[in-house]
C-alpha cells in the first residue's frame, strides 16, 4: 500500500480540523460576543480535541532540551576546534536583526496604508462600544489568564542577558522556557570539551553523540502522531472563534496576514536567492513538514526538533551551523512576532483615536524589535510584549483591547509562528552558504 507523505497527512489533518471546528462553532455556540461560548456538547468536544493537541505538544517539548543540548555539543565539540564561531555568531545576529527590521517596516507600512482601526477616517465605533461593554470582564480575565507577570517598563528586554546565565545549571534541563540559558550552557560544555584531556573528551563526546542519535529517533516516533495532534489543536481553535467577532476584525486580520505573507513570500525568498544562492521553491519544499507543524502548533520551540531535522537532512546544512543558528533563532529571531506587535499596537491606537507621530511610530518599531527577542516561543506570548509596548508609548487602558485581539489571535499566531520558523531556516541556509558549505537545495 502506498504510504502517504508526512506533509500531506498534516495538511489533510489541518483541513479536516477546520471543517470539524466550523461545524462545532455553527451548531454548538450559545454566545458569540466578545468570544464564542459553546454549549456542554461543544465544550466537551473542544476540551477533548485540546487534550489530544496538548499531548502532542508535550511530546514535542519533551525532546527539545536533550536534542538541542546534544546537537550543539556534538556540532561544536566534534570539530575539535573553536575557530570561526565568533564569525558565525556575528553573521547569525546580523541576519536576524536585518530580517526582523524588514518585517517590522512591512507591518508599519501596511497598517498605515490600510488603517484597519478606522472606518471612513474615524475610529471603528462598533469595536469601541464592544470593548466598553465588556471592559471590566475582558480586563479581569486577560490579566488573570494571560499576563501573570509585571509588564511595566522594559523588564522583558533588560532580563535577556540575565536569563542567559542560570543560577542552577540543572534547572535549565527541566524548563523549556530557558532556551537562552540552555544555549549558553551547551556552548560552554561544547567549548570546554575541546580543551579537556583526550580520554575524557572521547568518552563524553561518544555519550553525547549517542544521545543525539537517540533523540532524533524519538523525534521521528513523535512525528508519527503529528496528524492527530495537529487535528486536535486546530479543531479546538477554530471551534472557539465566532464569525461575528471575525467580521468586526476582518480588516485588521487581513492586514496582518497580508504583511506576514509579503515578508515570507517576497522578502525572505529574495534573501535566499541573493545571499544564499539557492532556490526558494526548493527550500520551501524541504521545509514543508516543519512549516506545517509550526503553523498547527503555533510554537517555534515545539517545532525546533522538526526544523533541525528538515534543515540538516533536506536542505543539507551541516550540524555545526544548524545546531548553532536554529536554537538561537527559535529564541531571538521572531520576524512574524515583531511584525504582528507593530501592527497590533498601531491598530489599537487607531481604534482609540490616538494620533501617533512618526517619531512615536519609530519608537514602536524599536520596541517591537527588542521585545520580540525576549518573547518565549509559545502560543500567544507576544500579547505580553504588545502590552509592554502600549505602556511605553502612552496608550492608556490598552489592556482592555487585548481580550478582543485574543478572539482572532490563534490563526494569526499560527501564521506568524510559521514565518518565524521559515526565517530561521532561511538564516541557516544563508549562513551555511557563506561558510562555503554545499547544500541540497
Amino acid at each position: 500500500m502506498l504510504r502517504m507523505k508526512p506533509w500531506l497527512q498534516i495538511l489533510i489533518a489541518l483541513l479536516l480540523a477546520v471543517l470539524v471546528g466550523c461545524v462545532i462553532n455553527a451548531s454548538c455556540a450559545v454566545e458569540r460576543v466578545p468570544v464564542t461560548v459553546l454549549n456542554d456538547t461543544g465544550a466537551s468536544l473542544v476540551g477533548f480535541f485540546a487534550y489530544i493537541g496538548k499531548l502532542f505538544l508535550q511530546a514535542l517539548k519533551m525532546v527539545i532540551v536533550p536534542l538541542i543540548f546534544s546537537s550543539i555539543v556534538v556540532g561544536i565539540a566534534g570539530l575539535g576546534r573553536t575557530e570561526g564561531f565568533g564569525r558565525l555568531g556575528l553573521k547569525t545576529l546580523g541576519y536576524y536583526t536585518l530580517t526582523s527590521f524588514f518585517a517590522i517596516l512591512i507591518g508599519l507600512s501596511m497598517v498605515n496604508m490600510f488603517k484597519p482601526g478606522l472606518v471612513d477616517g474615524e475610529p471603528n465605533q462598533k469595536i469601541v462600544e464592544l470593548v466598553k461593554a465588556n471592559e471590566e470582564k475582558l480586563a479581569g480575565e486577560t490579566k488573570a489568564k494571560t499576563f501573570g507577570q509585571d509588564t511595566e517598563g522594559l523588564s522583558a528586554v533588560g532580563d535577556i542577558f540575565k536569563r542567559m546565565i542560570p543560577e542552577n545549571v540543572f534547572a535549565v534541563f527541566s524548563d523549556n522556557g530557558q532556551m537562552l540559558a540552555l544555549i549558553f550552557v551547551s556552548l560552554l560544555v561544547a567549548f570546554g570539551l575541546i580543551y579537556v584531556a583526550e580520554d575524557s573528551r572521547n568518552a563524553l563526546l561518544g555519550f553525547f553523540r549517542g544521545l543525539n542519535e537517540l533523540m532524533v529517533l524519538i523525534t521521528n516516533w513523535v512525528m508519527l502522531f503529528a496528524p492527530i495532534g495537529v487535528f486536535g489543536l486546530v479543531a479546538a481553535s477554530v471551534a472557539m472563534v465566532g464569525p461575528e467577532i471575525f467580521r468586526m476584525l476582518a480588516m485588521y486580520f487581513f492586514v496582518v496576514i497580508g504583511a506576514l505573507l509579503l515578508h515570507a513570500l517576497v522578502v525572505l525568498p529574495i534573501l535566499l536567492k541573493l545571499l544564499g544562492r539557492v532556490s526558494p521553491l526548493k527550500h520551501i519544499g524541504a521545509m514543508r513538514n516543519a512549516l506545517l507543524t509550526a503553523f498547527s502548533t503555533a510554537s517555534s520551540s515545539a517545532t525546533l526538533p522538526l526544523t533541525l531535522r528538515a534543515v540538516q537532512q533536506n536542505a543539507g546544512v551541516s550540524q555545526r551551523v544548524s545546531s548553532f543558528v536554529l536554537p538561537l533563532g527559535a529564541t531571538v529571531n521572531m520576524d512574524g512576532t515583531a511584525l504582528y506587535e507593530c501592527v497590533a499596537v498601531i491598530f489599537v491606537a487607531q481604534i482609540m483615536g490616538v494620533e501617533m507621530a512618526l517619531s512615536t511610530q519609530f519608537m514602536v518599531v524599536a520596541l517591537a524589535l527588542l521585545t520580540s527577542i525576549g518573547v518565549a516561543g509559545i502560543p500567544s506570548a507576544s500579547l505580553v510584549a504588545i502590552l509592554v509596548i502600549m505602556n511605553n508609548v502612552n496608550i492608556q487602558n490598552g489592556e482592555a483591547f487585548i481580550g478582543l485581539l485574543l478572539a482572532v489571535d490563534r490563526l494569526l499566531d499560527m501564521t506568524r509562528t510559521a514565518v518565524n520558523v521559515f526565517s530561521d531556516s532561511c538564516g541557516a541556509v544563508v549562513i551555511a552558504k557563506s561558510e562555503g558549505e554545499t547544500l541540497k537545495v
